[in-house]
C-alpha cells in the first residue's frame, strides 16, 4: 500500500503544481497556508442542466460566490488551473439529492461527463496579503481549518437555487480591524472586506466554538470576530435545494490554482 504523502514544512514555499501533486498522492490537509502568492478556489460541480441556475445564483450574490472560472461540461482543467479537477485538491464532498453521501480525496469514480465546473473565489487567497501587514490569522497560527458559519442571511434566489449566506471568521486585534479592512478590500474577486464585524449572534451565530464547518478557533482578550462572505456557500445551497447531484471541495481544503493573488488585486 501506498504511503500518504505528509505535510512539508514550509507549505507557503510550495508552487502549485507541486502542492497538486502532493494532494494527488493523497495528501489530506486544509490549504490555509499554502503556496503563498497564489489564489485559492472553491470548487462546485453541477449537472450541465443546472450550470445556468447557478451562474445566475452567483452573479445575484457576488460576495460570497466570486466567479473565477467555468469549465465546458466534462472538462476537469480550467484556465486558472493546471491540473485535475478531480484528483488535484486534497478532499471533495459528493452530495447526491442534497445530502452529503461521501468525502474522499479522489472524485474520479464520482465525476460525471454533464459536470459543470465552477472555480469560487477563496478568502485564503488574501491570507499571505493579512500576514504581509502583520495581521495575526489564527487558523495558521493553530495549523487548523478557518471557522465557517452558517448564517441567518438568506442568498438571493435564482432557478432552483437559494440558501443561506456562508461566512468564515478571523480574530483580529481590535486595534488591526481597519487595517484588515483596507487589506481584504482589494480583492473583491476573492471576497473582498467583511460581511461583519463584531456581534456574532447578529448573524445568527449563537456559538463561535461550534462553527458549522472547519475548527473553532480561539478568540482572545482584545481581538474581535471578523466575518467574511464565503465559497461554502454552495454548498449550502445544494444542502438547502436538493440538487439530484453534486461534487465540491471539502470546506477548507482548496483548489490551488495557477493564478497570481495580484492579478486579483485593486488598487
Amino acid at each position: 500500500m501506498n504511503q500518504r504523502p505528509t505535510a512539508p514544512a514550509d507549505p507557503a514555499a510550495l508552487s502549485p503544481a507541486e502542492a497538486r501533486s502532493l494532494f494527488r498522492a493523497g495528501l489530506k490537509t486544509p490549504t490555509s497556508g499554502y503556496c503563498a502568492g497564489y489564489a485559492q478556489a472553491n470548487l462546485i460541480a453541477l449537472p450541465r442542466d443546472l450550470a445556468f441556475d447557478f451562474l445566475l445564483f452567483a452573479q445575484r450574490n457576488p460576495k460570497s460566490c466570486p466567479v473565477l472560472d467555468v469549465t465546458e461540461p466534462g472538462r476537469t482543467d480550467a484556465s486558472v488551473f493546471d491540473g485535475d479537477l478531480r484528483t488535484d485538491l486534497p478532499a471533495y464532498r459528493v452530495y447526491v439529492d442534497g445530502r452529503l453521501t461521501e468525502e474522499t480525496t479522489d472524485a474520479r469514480a464520482a465525476w460525471r461527463d454533464d459536470l459543470v465546473a465552477f472555480l469560487i473565489g477563496c478568502s485564503f487567497t488574501f491570507e499571505a496579503p493579512l500576514l504581509e501587514a502583520g495581521i495575526p490569522v489564527r487558523h495558521i497560527e493553530a495549523g487548523s481549518n478557518v471557522a465557517m458559519y452558517r448564517t441567518n442571511r438568506p442568498c438571493r434566489p435564482a432557478g432552483r437555487l437559494s440558501g443561506p449566506l456562508v461566512v468564515s471568521m478571523r480574530p483580529v486585534p481590535a486595534d488591526r480591524v481597519a487595517d484588515a479592512v483596507r487589506v481584504t478590500s482589494r480583492y473583491p474577486a476573492v471576497h473582498g472586506a467583511p460581511v461583519h464585524i463584531g456581534d456574532p449572534a447578529a448573524l445568527g451565530v449563537t456559538d463561535l466554538d461550534s462553527p458549522d464547518f472547519g475548527d473553532p478557533v480561539e478568540v482572545r482578550d482584545g481581538e474581535v470576530p471578523v466575518f467574511w462572505a464565503c465559497g461554502v456557500t454552495p454548498q449550502a445551497a445544494v444542502m438547502a435545494s436538493s440538487p439530484a447531484f453534486a461534487i465540491s471541495h471539502a470546506p477548507g481544503h482548496m483548489a490551488v490554482t495557477d493564478a497570481r493573488d495580484s492579478a486579483y488585486q485593486v488598487p
